[in-house]
């Protein structure tokens, strides 16, 4: 049985820390695992050096238009996955994050999309919703409102 006065650490499970450089009995004594000699010996070397050549990525063309700290991105559900609220509920973004259906995180807010059958009587409240999407909301007998 253990107590404070006789705990003992696990065999293996402190090791000691490593030090380099410090002559040859510690295994990497001498160059301290660094070779001998030369640039990378000595001090570091920026990533994509290549010894005052022209690196690769400055020598490839630079083309094309790059809109992804822009970009709009939504929040998307199917008009299947509403069927699981009761009749008259109004859903949007808040209800959805709360049920744990999106995680909410997209800055575009919420896009209801038309795949799957829809019975319920619903009250939709959403940033863009499909054609599809709102015809078989409104066949169903709910509302769209887009925000």
């Amino acid at each position: 049985m253990y107590t404070l006065g006789n705990l003992e650490v696990n065999k293996g499970a402190r090791k000691k820390d490593y030090r380099r450089g410090r002559g040859q009995a510690c295994g990497n004594g001498k160059t301290s695992g660094k070779g001998e000699k030369g640039q990378k010996a000595r001090n570091h070397v920026k990533f994509g050096f290549e010894g005052g050549q022209m690196p690769l990525i400055r020598r490839l063309p630079k083309r094309g238009f790059k809109n992804h700290p822009f970009r709009v991105v939504y929040d998307c559900v199917n008009v299947s996955e509403l069927e699981r609220f009761a009749n008259g509920t109004k859903i949007d973004i808040t209800l959805l994050v709360n049920e744990n259906i999106l995680t909410g995180r997209a800055n575009g807010g919420l896009k209801i999309l038309g795949n799957g059958e829809l019975k319920k009587k619903l009250s939709v409240v959403a940033n863009k919703v499909t054609k599809k999407a709102e015809e078989k909301i409104k066949a169903a007998g709910g509302t769209v409102e887009v925000i």
